[in-house]
């Protein structure tokens, strides 16, 4: 029983980054805005949070040091993600390549900075992170108690936006506008709303949200920032915005399910028989459940209509 909330713990500590980053492609998707970018996104998140973190730390900030870290995440996030939204939406790039370099620029200039920061250094110093925060009574429920009502605050905030942006998008007049853009741009531009501007704000709430999520892997997770700090989560994260068709609560389900391949990744390597298994594949188990994920979601999801297609109100 105390392995069951063990595991349920670990999923949902896998888990966190991946909810993050699925919502944030949700809303540049629902607009319109393919966002292949949210792997860099995340770097860009993770080495904000170790950078600010750390300095924050050493200024003496105590606990507040790990929220000024995801503050820094976010303004990144966005500052990342304004550079795909003026590519994409502005001069109408390719959305595909543009996330591409997205992906490309933060791998690199994230470890040129680090490099430059601290003194040659392959990554940051280790950092004080948060800590898991157990919810009185609750938490002293057999299993679910340890496995849900012991977690990092990055987590509970992670569940509670769930509900929320399933609330903003599909109960209320943005979350109509915003999918509106995704859906007939030319229909709702003819009632009035400003296409190119929820396209920009479904952007850059992505790049919120991914820099939130490549904030938890540092600050719960890895308490460093290196070059392979991220690796790939923004990947499976798109994943997990696929299978869950574009739907905050389906996204949620999935991301929990590749937490718990993770998860199970990690435990696997508790046992005495795993070490006859070549490490390699133990670690590829994650993204073979991607692969397989999404090869089952092929002619099962429905995109938003207008996905990929750049907007000219001049041409409508």
């Amino acid at each position: 029983m105390e392995i069951l909330g063990q595991l349920l713990n670990t999923t949902l500590v896998f888990s966190t980054a991946l909810i993050f980053a699925a919502l944030g492609g949700i809303f540049s998707e629902r607009s319109g805005v393919v966002n292949i970018g949210l792997e860099g996104l995340m770097m860009f998140g993770a080495f904000a949070a170790a950078v600010g973190g750390y300095y924050a730390q050493d200024a003496g900030m105590g606990d507040w040091a790990p929220w000024i870290g995801v503050l820094c995440a976010m303004v990144v996030g966005v500052l990342g993600a304004l550079i795909h939204a003026v590519a994409s939406i502005t001069f109408k790039a390719d959305q595909t390549i543009s996330g591409t370099v997205i992906n490309f620029l933060a791998a690199g200039s994230t470890l040129y900075v680090v490099k430059l920061i601290f003194e040659g250094a392959g990554e940051t110093p280790l950092l004080d992170g948060f800590n898991k925060v157990a919810i009185p009574g609750l938490s002293k429920i057999p299993v679910i108690g340890e496995g849900l009502f012991n977690s990092y605050p990055t987590t509970y905030l992670a569940i509670i936006l769930v509900i929320v942006i399933y609330f903003v998008l599909f109960k209320t007049p943005f979350g109509l506008r915003l999918r509106s853009v995704g859906e007939h741009p030319s229909a709702a531009d003819t009632l009035g709303v400003n296409v190119n501007r929820m396209r920009y704000i479904g952007v850059m709430l992505s790049g919120l949200l991914a820099g939130i999520g490549g904030a938890t892997i540092t600050l719960t997770t890895t308490g460093t920032f290196a070059h392979n700090t991220v690796s790939g989560q923004g990947f499976i994260a798109i994943a997990a915005m696929i299978f869950g068709k574009w739907n905050p609560l389906g996204a949620f389900g999935a991301a929990v399910f590749f937490g718990l391949s993770q998860a199970i990744r990690n435990y696997v390597q508790l046992f005495e028989w795993s070490k006859d298994i070549p490490q390699e594949f133990i670690f590829m188990i994650p993204y073979v459940l991607t692969i397989i994920v999404l090869v089952s979601a092929v002619g099962r999801s429905s995109a938003p209509k207008a996905l990929g297609e750049p907007y000219d109100p001049s041409k409508r």
